[in-house]
């Protein structure tokens, strides 16, 4: 009798084998799939809903310095003055407008970055991905931040407005229709060119000097190669990487800013007129108060982040390496 044929394998079939395949990597999903970036984007979710959240008080005091520096001298006078006109209740005013809006902004940012970073290197191909990978991560977040800040315009002005206008509004409920009665949808979003020249610098070097100072740490300073670290060791190391690029971030954005905070208190004011007004000194005001909380920030926010990643078994790429045909090439141009 003839041997009966195989069955071709099924669909079904095809997708359990794929799946017990990432189970034994380790891994629940492929990298650059819809579940990765889909789970990306919720991690940035958390990451940047509950940090700007959680430092509200901070945030309030800033804006305060930035757009009433001569009420409020410093920090510390700032909180005692908000403390003795509004009490404790007071410093966390504007958290509705800044859990909706940084959660839609870190849902865009995290999750368009790595799509856009994917997309940029499989576009240069392995060898110039490496040769160009700062490039590739400054590029990646800038596109990503475009996107990002058009979600969080509307809660960003919202925000200020309860934080800086004293008796305009307390609540978002009675805010945002407010805002839209006296100036129309335009009043969500007159901020956006300024929030991009203050985003689009910050993510940039958030997520560039991030990349690059994890890469650092693990060829300079972590006596062992990532993958012999345990999981608490690398996140540690994503801690410390990323309040480094804290640091630089609130540098690198708070002119643009002052701007931001200042243009939406005012009315009919543009970002040029808030910019000549504040001059190259008043541009600078409560940059001590940002680097603190932009510093905690970044670093609590890469930590969520790659926890989500931890906890969801997402793929996570190690620091890049020279690819191999790379390497041959530089050993024959070397001879």
């Amino acid at each position: 009798p003839r041997p009966r044929p195989r069955p071709r394998p099924t669909l079904l079939w095809n997708c359990f084998a794929l799946l017990a395949s990432f189970v034994e990597a380790g891994v629940s999903c492929e990298y650059g799939s819809n579940k990765y970036y889909a789970l990306c984007g919720f991690g940035g979710i958390l990451s940047c809903g509950l940090t700007h959240t959680a430092v509200v008080p901070l945030d309030l005091v800033k804006c305060r310095i930035q757009v009433n520096p001569d009420k409020y001298k410093s920090i510390f006078n700032g909180f005692s003055v908000t403390l003795r006109e509004d009490g404790f209740r007071g410093l966390g005013r504007g958290w509705a407008p800044t859990f909706i809006g940084y959660s839609m902004q870190g849902l865009c940012k995290f999750g368009f970055y790595e799509l856009f970073k994917a997309f940029y290197n499989d576009m240069l191909g392995e060898e110039n991905a490496y040769l160009w990978r700062t490039s590739v991560y400054l590029a990646a977040s800038a596109s990503a931040e475009f996107f990002a800040d058009i979600a969080l315009a509307p809660m960003e002005a919202c925000k200020v407005r309860i934080q800086t206008q004293p008796g305009y509004a307390s609540t978002l409920r009675e805010c945002a229709p407010k805002m839209y009665a006296e100036e129309g949808l335009w009043a969500f979003y007159k901020g956006v060119y300024p929030l991009w020249l203050r985003q689009i610098p910050y993510t940039m070097m958030k997520f560039a000097c991030f990349e690059r100072t994890v890469e650092m740490l693990y060829k300079y300073v972590v006596p062992k190669p990532r993958s012999a670290c345990s999981k608490p060791e690398q996140l540690v190391v994503t801690f410390v990487a990323g309040y480094i690029a804290g640091v630089f971030c609130a540098v690198v954005s708070h002119p643009a800013d002052s701007v931001v905070s200042v243009l939406n208190k005012e009315k009919g004011s543009s970002a040029a007129q808030v910019l000549k007004r504040l001059g190259p000194k008043g541009v600078w005001k409560g940059l001590f108060a940002r680097i603190i909380m932009i510093g905690t920030l970044t670093a609590l926010q890469w930590f969520i982040y790659d926890s989500v990643k931890v906890y969801f078994r997402l793929p996570r790429p190690p620091p890049p390496e020279m690819p191999e045909s790379l390497k041959r090439k530089m050993a024959l141009a070397s001879q």
